[in-house]
This record gives structure tokens, C-alpha cells and sequence, in this order.
């Protein structure tokens, strides 16, 4: 049965696996043991409540319970640019025009903003090839917003996302190639490693202060605006599902988009339901029902059988002991 659980400090050889396998500009997954330590440090005090709130970086591994396999990752950043800023492009329109010659021209820009302070940043949405089929995929994009709608105010009114840009085969990215490179003198890989260590001030530095005309843009740069990578266009979809959409801001490395949803109108944290768990030895149900529990301490999720009747909900006896809980207990359904 595969489950969605909290990680910790155990899963550093499982999480920096994931980060090989991840490539190019997976920004939240650098291929650095310390920095992943630290991260899964983080994620333990997280989900202890070691942490004030706004502090708090969940990060989730999906296991085989069978096996002990982990093959994703998904992750619930409770509000970001609090210490660090959240530096974005926003594409401008604006609009010229000469009256006496009867011209109206429409010019977008990229200006370097930072507006999504203290929002919540669901991220790091990564599973192995082989588990890209079957649900697992919508299993652990949908079990961030159970952790979200179990304990909402522990989270943001808004919640955003961040999808990887457009990079070629060969690993090079068109955008930071023609743009940011010109403005970062180092790798992508540097700056990505320095975007996830430090404060983020060589971004403040060496940032263009003015804004930059899209249509000056080499083409290469310009068709990728905006757009995700391959890998990254089932999490596009599932996102879209749950009713987040485009803001207008990109990343300033790879121009891959951010996208955002009012926290109580994402699909899942709306639709979930909270019911009392009963066991049975067989549950007889048409569908399998998302079901996780009711607290951010000990979370886990599971997508399995499920009969519903009225403000109860039936469990097999594997299912209740894969979520570790017992009958009488409160759990949140969706189906």
C-alpha cells in the first residue's frame, strides 16, 4: 500500500536519491547532503511543532508500506519570503500609442518583484518514472492539501506554487542562457545552490533594476516564458485541477510560472470531509476515497476503499493501520 507520511533525519539517503533523479532546476532538491539534512532537521520540528508555524517546512515522503521503497516527494512550505525574499519577474503590459499617427502598441516587461510575502508554497512535487502512473502522483499532490485543510490556520489565505521552467535535453536552459545569465556570471547550478543557502542578497545585487522588454529577447528566450518544463506538466495539471491558476509572476532563473489559489477554494481542502472511523475485516465501496488524518502531527494519507454512511467512515483493518488510527478516531475523506 503506498502512504503519504511526514519525513525525517531516516530518509537522507531516500530524499538525496530523489534529488539526483530530479536534474536541472529543481531548486527545492539540491543534490547537497547537508542541505538536505538540514532540510528533513527542518521537517522533523515541523510536523513536532517544535517550530512557530510560519517556520515550518513539511516535507512528505510516499512509501511502499510493503517494501520500505520511497519513490516521491512533495513538500508544504507554511509562509515564504519571511527571512529570505521571494524574488519573481511579473510580466508587465504597457501600452503606448500615438494618437496623430494612429499607433497602439502593447509591450510586455519583466520587472523583478517581491510580492508573495508570507504566503504558503506547496513545492517539490517529485516521483520516480515507475510511479508516475496509476495515482501515485495525485495521491501525494493531493495529500499537501489534506495536511493544509487538516489545521488551516497553521497556513496562508493564499498558496502558491512554483513549476519548473523549459530546459533542453542536453540540460541548458534557454532562459537563463539568453537572460539571467547575463545578469549572474556563474552556472545555473551556482545560483540555484546560493538561491536555496543564503540570503538571497547576490539576487538584490546583481538583479536588473529596470525593466526588460520581452520583445528585445532572443526568440529562444521568449518562447519559454511562462511555460513548464516536460516533466513538469502532469503537476501542472493536477494544480489546475484544484483550482490554481497562472498570477502573472515567473521564476527569475528558468521563467517557469507561479500559480495561486485562495487556500479554502483549493479543491481538496474545500471538499474534504471529517468523519468517524469505524473497522471492519472487508469494506465494500465502488471507489477508493482519499483519507488522511486529522492533525499535521503524525500525518498520513492513503488512497483506499472506503464506505461511507452518514458522519462515519468504514476502514479495512490495514487501511486503519497504515493511517494509525482506531476506531472512534477523526479522519478527512475526500472522494
Amino acid at each position: 500500500m503506498l502512504v503519504v507520511r511526514p519525513a525525517g533525519p531516516a530518509d537522507l539517503d531516500f530524499l538525496l536519491e530523489l534529488a539526483i533523479l530530479s536534474g536541472p532546476g529543481f531548486t527545492s532538491l539540491p543534490e547537497d547532503p547537508d542541505q538536505l539534512a538540514e532540510r528533513l532537521d527542518l521537517s522533523r520540528d515541523s510536523f513536532g511543532g517544535a517550530l512557530e508555524p510560519q517556520q515550518r517546512w513539511y516535507t512528505l515522503m510516499l512509501e511502499e508500506t510493503e517494501t520500505g521503497d520511497v519513490d516521491g516527494i512533495g513538500s508544504v512550505k507554511a509562509a515564504v519570503g519571511l527571512n529570505r525574499p521571494f524574488f519573481s519577474f511579473r510580466v508587465v503590459t504597457n501600452t503606448q500609442s500615438s494618437p496623430s499617427l494612429g499607433i497602439k502598441l502593447e509591450q510586455k516587461t519583466l520587472v523583478l518583484v517581491n510580492e508573495c510575502t508570507g504566503w504558503t508554497e506547496v513545492g517539490s512535487l517529485f516521483l520516480k518514472a515507475d510511479r508516475r502512473k496509476g495515482g501515485a502522483g495525485r495521491l501525494l499532490s493531493q495529500s499537501r492539501y489534506m495536511l493544509i485543510g487538516a489545521e488551516p490556520d497553521l497556513f496562508a489565505d493564499t498558496v502558491l506554487a512554483e513549476l519548473r521552467g523549459v530546459f533542453t535535453p542536453d540540460g541548458a536552459c534557454p532562459f537563463w542562457d539568453h537572460v539571467a545569465h547575463k545578469f549572474f556570471p556563474m552556472d545555473f547550478d551556482e545560483a540555484d545552490r546560493m538561491t536555496g543557502s543564503t540570503d538571497k542578497q547576490f539576487i538584490l545585487d546583481l538583479a536588473p533594476r529596470h525593466p526588460i522588454y520581452i520583445d528585445l529577447l532572443p526568440e529562444p528566450a521568449r518562447a519559454v516564458i511562462g511555460k513548464v518544463h516536460p516533466q513538469g506538466v502532469p503537476a501542472m495539471a493536477l494544480l489546475e485541477s484544484e483550482g490554481f491558476r497562472p498570477n502573472g509572476l515567473i521564476d527569475i532563473f528558468d521563467a517557469g510560472p507561479t500559480v495561486t489559489c485562495d487556500r479554502d477554494n483549493i479543491r481538496t481542502v474545500r471538499d474534504a470531509r471529517r468523519l468517524t472511523v469505524a473497522v471492519a475485516p472487508e469494506v465494500e465501496a465502488d471507489l477508493p476515497a482519499l483519507i488522511s488524518t486529522d492533525s499535521v502531527s503524525g500525518f498520513r494519507s492513503v488512497r483506499q476503499r472506503a464506505a461511507i454512511e452518514g458522519d462515519t467512515v468504514t476502514l479495512n483493518a490495514e487501511t486503519a493501520d497504515v493511517l494509525r488510527v482506531r476506531a472512534g478516531d477523526t479522519v478527512r475523506v475526500k472522494t
